[in-house]
């Protein structure tokens, strides 16, 4: 399992290359933002993070772009984590059903994920990550993308879930109703009593038992995020927008952080591994209002 975990976290950072490269291409095509005025095509910011600030326990690339013509702020971050589960986490864990854990809580964890808020309001936000986690007595893969736009289109919220589901289909087609619903009940916001956007698909714990599988599934999830996502934020970067526009965009962030820092599950579980705190909380936006 030591081979196949370093395979999973050398093709997670892969797939982070890969994803920060074509941003940045877009950066370069991108008209100048009326916002920004002639501001400079955006690049990202590369830091490297250690869990518990020591890298004892591994560590990552945190990766941010802020300012960009087309990105108002993007994060795409990978990390390789290892070390001990706390009690707290070692009962989350156990609740789920991993055998072992409070005998030998010992965790490896590698992934991506990535989050992105627009300039133009009319370009929806965009949520993406897969990871795969061990422990002594399980493994398991995980991951999903879903769509925040505040300004819905119809188009765009079909191509983003039939991209999706084109690569679901590949493995098998249960594949995408079952995590589509997940995606629906795992990103709602109880206490606003709706979605934080349009869906997509989530999924965890998978483990059929046959990890190549599970693996070469959880690398199409990742490789369809591309296909899925930019031929919507080419096709609405260059978009007017008015005041009310901008003021309906912040509003809808405000969704978004309330549900990242109240129900994600990553986000509880990086601030609770005592992982780099400004890497976990990289989904926030820079801007949001409250009406």
């Amino acid at each position: 399992m030591a081979a196949a975990r370093a395979e999973a976290a050398a093709w997670f950072r892969s797939l982070r290359d890969r994803i920060t490269e074509a941003f940045e291409a877009l950066e370069d095509e991108a008209v100048r933002c009326t916002v920004q005025g002639d501001a400079p095509a955006g690049r990202f910011e590369v830091t490297p993070t250690t869990r518990g600030g020591t890298g004892e326990g591994g560590g990552g690339i945190m990766s941010v772009m802020r300012g960009g013509r087309v990105f108002e702020k993007v994060g795409v971050n990978w990390s390789e984590v290892h070390g001990e589960l706390g009690p707290q986490a070692q009962a989350a864990m156990a609740a789920r059903g991993v055998p072992g854990i409070e005998a030998d809580p010992r965790f490896w964890a590698s992934g991506i994920s990535l989050v992105a808020h627009m300039q133009n309001p009319h370009a929806p936000a965009v949520h993406m990550n897969t990871r795969m986690f061990w422990t002594p007595g399980a493994w398991w893969f995980g991951g999903g993308a879903d769509l925040n736009p505040c300004c819905e289109y119809g188009e765009d919220t079909t191509h983003f879930h039939t991209t999706l589901r084109a690569a679901c289909d590949r493995h098998d087609e249960d594949y995408y109703p079952r995590f589509k619903e997940w995606a629906d009940e795992y990103f709602y916001i109880p206490h606003r009593r709706r979605a934080r956007g349009v869906g997509g698909i989530f999924y965890d714990d998978l483990n059929s038992g046959d990890w190549e599988a599970d693996f070469a599934f959880t690398r199409d999830v990742g490789a369809a995020f591309l296909p899925a996502f930019l031929p919507l934020a080419r096709r609405r970067m260059g978009q007017g927008w008015t005041d009310d526009d901008r003021d309906a965009q912040l509003v809808h962030r405000g969704l978004y952080a309330e549900y990242n820092l109240v129900y994600d599950r990553g986000t509880k579980f990086g601030l609770a591994t005592a992982h780099d705190p400004d890497a976990v909380l990289m989904s926030l936006p820079p801007l949001a209002k409250w009406a």
